[in-house]
């Protein structure tokens, strides 16, 4: 069996524990790294944790299970994959932080890997894979930490809730099937959907604006019946560099409680050039979050509607 190691590694102008603290915290890898689609925790010991992760790679959709082994004093994090996607057989890694000043550090980051049956191909899709997958989660790592101060104030998050007199399936049903917004939401013009691997989703759809023009979005969406849906968006509009977010249904005693959060990072550089020379920051963020909110509200307040009248 051929077992391949790579190394990757990255200088980073933050301090190391810092940079530790970052890599060691999963919740936010949507947010720091692009192919990240969502993370979830499974299991959270002393020291050791399992989480499943759902990316991209090589422009597929995967998931799968890790273990991972947390050493904050030594400033190391071991993975490993429970059980791979093919063509992976078996992937392993490192990450290791090392202190190259009081504020700079070195990011090495160490893959072992198989291809299932020792497959040429396989191996050259895993070593595309790592390579390309690398590269952006160390320069990622990289932007996120040394823009730390500026994302805070670019960074935020909002979330609209309605309540239902329905039931929290029928609402989640009109959420998970996107692939019929086109017919059931007015702003959405059409739908490209796709459920391949049963739970990870992928939607783009052609969305009306309130000036009659269309824009086109893709996200991965990752499913959890019948109380959550999270999504990545990964082709954005010009005013953001980010967007992720979820849908929650939780069961109460008039129904249900049906709500859309979304975490957005703004794109800087567009906000003159969309909004105009004099627009700021505050302008942008109240650009963005309207056209959110309008589209969230407008879907949160048809699936309100769908569960009612299943119920009567």
């Amino acid at each position: 069996m051929t077992t391949r190691q790579v190394e990757h590694e990255i200088v980073i102008e933050a301090p190391a524990d810092a940079v530790y603290r970052l890599i060691a915290e999963v919740d936010n890898w949507p947010r720091i790294f692009p192919p990240t689609i969502y993370v979830d925790h499974l299991e959270r010991g002393d020291g050791e944790e399992r989480i499943r992760i759902w990316a991209t790679a090589n422009g597929q959709a995967k998931n799968w299970t890790s273990r991972r082994t947390l050493e904050p004093r030594e400033r190391r994090i071991g993975f490993r994959q429970e059980v791979s996607a093919p063509p992976v057989a078996a992937m392993s890694g490192t990450w290791i932080i090392e202190a190259l000043s009081d504020t700079r550090s070195r990011v090495r980051l160490l893959h072992d890997y198989r291809a299932v049956d020792d497959d040429p191909e396989g191996l050259r899709w895993i070593d595309e894979a790592v390579d390309r997958n690398s590269r952006s989660e160390l320069e990622a790592l990289r932007s996120n930490v040394e823009l730390a101060h500026a994302a805070e104030e670019l960074t935020f998050s909002f979330e609209d809730t309605v309540q239902v007199a329905g039931s929290v399936k029928d609402a989640y049903d009109f959420v998970n099937e996107a692939d019929l917004w086109a017919e059931r939401l007015p702003h959405v013009a059409s739908v490209r959907f796709s459920e391949d691997t049963p739970g990870l989703q992928s939607l783009e759809m052609d969305t009306r604006a309130k000036d009659g023009s269309t824009h086109t979005t893709k996200s991965y969406r990752v499913t959890f019946p019948h109380h959550r849906i999270a999504y990545k968006q990964v082709t954005l509009p010009a005013l953001m560099t980010l967007h992720t977010g979820y849908w929650t249904f939780e069961e109460n005693e008039e129904g249900a409680a049906v709500s859309s959060q979304h975490t957005v990072t703004l794109n800087t550089d567009n906000i003159a050039r969309i909004l105009g020379p004099d627009a700021t920051v505050a302008d942008a963020r109240e650009y963005v979050r309207n056209a959110l909110s309008t589209n969230s509200r407008a879907t949160l307040g048809h699936a309100k509607d769908h569960a009612e009248s299943r119920r009567r």
